[in-house]
Parts: structure tokens; sequence; C-alpha cells
């Protein structure tokens, strides 16, 4: 009887502990907001896979996206206080830590910016370098976004300021298709499907291409984190579970997209993304696939490329005295692969 006793004692103890640890784990926010701009877009497939895959579901998590035009518009919202996390561009951490905002990434998206600038070749038929742009109008997703980002680091490097070309805010889906063939634009600067949509109708020439890899460390001259996921460090640090499970869907989302045929990319994603031409969209993938994250670490030269990338157009962030380390842990998605080696 007394052996019985204790048998059924330890069992007990064993419930309890391993009902206390589960809810140690337990997401302290489980019902929060996610703000990403244009998640339509490839930049952003990650995202859309752990939601249509039931990733977010299966941490514990109620989720519920915001979609905004440009990934500034989603920035304001986090800033803001109407969005907890935000998907969006890694370079933000950098630029906002400069004004006084502690932000952190924690799970990578994207190692390479895919943002492709391109000009119309019916408004500018007769386009030989970057320096041509001057005076022109160049279409991005929404001013003071990556795609606005990227346009000025190489006008600079083509010696031209911002303020001698027009910055025209298109967004990430038809409507920057209509800007282009229209000619409102006379170049553009956005990602897939938008881009390979435009170049497969002939209405647009590219002139540089950050979705391969090596592009993009020459362009920036290093890696470029691209798009991630990051929140305020007050928010991480009053939530780690519920960031961890945020990093555990995001890297599971990681994984599935590199065992991922285009076959699986269509049924996984809304019709809606596909633009209306599923080839166009599975061009736009194979296309896209080599600059998404494997696994969501964040690499160690990452900030310090974004750095130098906004402080050759920004002489405010030039000066500024940032602590890099400061701007992205992967603390949360070394668990999340140890957790999830396969996916």
């Amino acid at each position: 009887m007394h052996r019985r006793q204790l048998v059924l004692a330890s069992g007990a103890a064993a419930l309890l502990g391993a009902s206390l640890r589960a809810r140690a784990q337990a997401p302290e926010k489980p019902k929060l907001t996610l703000a990403v701009g244009g998640k339509n877009l490839l930049y952003y497939l990650p995202l859309t896979i752990a939601e249509t895959q039931g990733y977010f579901k299966a941490e514990g998590l109620d989720l519920t996206i915001v979609d905004f035009a440009g990934g500034s518009q989603a920035l304001r919202a986090v800033v803001g206080g109407s969005a907890d996390v935000v998907s969006g561009a890694f370079e933000h951490t950098v630029n906002m830590q400069a004004k006084g905002q502690r932000l952190r990434a924690f799970a990578l998206e994207g190692r390479a910016p895919q943002i492709v600038l391109g000009v119309n070749p019916k408004t500018m038929p007769g386009f030989k370098s970057v320096a041509d742009l001057k005076g022109r109008k160049i279409g991005v997703t929404a001013p003071g976004s990556s795609t606005n980002v990227m346009v000025n680091f190489i006008l600079a490097k083509a010696g031209l300021k911002p303020s001698e070309v027009s910055i025209i805010g298109v967004g990430a889906a038809q409507g920057a298709v209509a800007a282009v063939r229209s000619g409102q634009v006379d170049a553009i600067s956005n990602l897939d499907p938008v881009i390979t949509l435009l170049v497969r109708s002939g209405d647009l020439k590219i002139v540089s291409d950050t979705r391969v890899v090596a592009e993009a460390d020459k362009v920036f001259g290093g890696p470029m984190p691209a798009a991630c996921l990051y929140a305020p460090q007050a928010f991480i640090d009053r939530n780690p579970n519920t960031v961890q499970a945020l990093a555990n869907a995001i890297v599971r989302a990681d994984k599935w997209i590199q065992r991922a045929g285009p076959g699986d990319i269509i049924r996984a994603v809304p019709e809606a993304y596909l633009l209306g031409d599923r080839a166009v969209y599975i061009d736009a993938f194979l296309a896209a696939k080599g600059a998404l994250s494997p696994d969501g670490m964040i690499p160690d030269k990452g900030p310090e490329t974004a750095f130098r990338a906004l402080a050759s157009i920004d002489p405010e962030i030039a000066k500024a005295k940032l602590d890099l380390a400061a701007v992205y842990t992967n603390e949360f998605v070394k668990k999340a692969n140890a957790k999830y080696p396969k996916g």
C-alpha cells in the first residue's frame, strides 16, 4: 500500500511538473497584432506560409495580420502602438535606433532584399545608366520603405541625390503594374510577383536585381538581411514566450519553403497573390527562393551592412553612434531550430 501511494504521488508530481512547464512556456500574449507592408509579396512568403500552414495556431497564437501598402506604414503601426510586431525590412531596426526607438529583429524571412530596380522601356527607351534617372519619376511600394531606401542607395552610387528624382508610392500589387504600363512612372523599385509580371510582358528592363544573393552582397558590400520579424525591445522583454512562439512559426515556414515545389506554393498561397497568372507566380517563386532564409538566422555582419547602406544616404545615421548588437538577436531562432530541426 505504501509503495502504491508513492507511485501515485510521484505520478501526480510529474503531471503537475509538466503542467507547470507548459504554463511557463505558454505565450504571455496569445492574442496579438502583426503589421506588414505588402503581404502578397514573395518577400514575405514565410509569413503567409506560417499562417496558411497553421504554424502560428500550433504555437498557441491568435494572430491578427494587418496589411499596409508599404513597410514604412507597418513600422509606424508598431511605433504608434496599434501593432505588437512587424514583418518588415531589417534596416528599420537600425534606422529607428538612430531616432531613439529600440526595435529588435528576432527571426529572418529573407537573406537578400529581393528588390529589383527596373526602368520603363516605353518612357525611357534610350536608358543607358542610373544617371539617366535624374529628373524622372520612380515608383516604390511606399515612400520611406525599403524599396525607397534601395533607390536612394543606387542613386547615391551614381552621384545622384534623392531630391533629383520624384518618388511615387504605387503599392505592391496591381497598382504597381498599372503605374508602369500607363507611363505614370519611368522606373520602379519593387518585388515579386510584380517584377516578374512586368518583365514577362516586356514592360520592364531590369537595372539591379537583389533577388540574387551574390548580386545583393555585391550591391550592398556584404550580407543584407531583408524581411524579418521585429518588435520593440520592451515587448520582447515582457513577452519572451510569445516571441519564441512567433520565431518557431517562422523557422518552420522557412524550412517548409526550402522543401516546397511550385505546386506546393500555389496551393498554399491565396489566389489573389497570383495576380491572375499562376505561371508568373511560379517563375517569381523560383527567382526568389534562393533569397529566402533557410533557417531564420540573422547573419552577424548584417547589421553592419544595413548601417553602411543607410549611412551612405542619410548623414544623420552616418554620424550616429549605434549599438548594432542591440538591433537583432538569434536567441529565439536557435531554440526554434533545436525544437524543429526538420521544420
